[in-house]
């Protein structure tokens, strides 16, 4: 399998040329749905977005990790993650398109 990562720059592109708008307006788009999807995220550490699926954050706690080529133990610091967990419509459609 080929990997392939979608840009932010392949997005806009798209929005261009599906939509219509300038591609100043459709970056624009683009980040004012990123960073409203951040700001939930953080606010309400929980964001659902229908038909595609659930963002969530999650504390991790400070845990001991061994590096294994070394066999050295050190403190893995404790943070923050998110978690998504997709939507059964969204996991439908990918495996109808197999």
């Amino acid at each position: 399998m080929i990997r392939i990562n979608l840009t932010k720059k392949e997005i806009i592109n798209s929005i261009y040329m599906q939509i219509g708008f300038s591609k100043k307006i459709s970056e624009t788009l683009l980040e004012d749905i990123l960073e409203s999807i951040l700001k939930n995220i953080i606010k309400h550490k929980k964001v659902k977005i229908s038909k595609f699926g659930t963002f969530t954050l999650r504390k991790k706690n400070q845990r001991f990790g061994r590096n294994p080529k070394t066999n050295e133990i050190k403190t893995i610091s404790e943070r923050n993650v998110i978690l998504f967990k997709p939507s059964k419509e969204f996991k439908k459609y990918i495996n109808q398109n197999e």
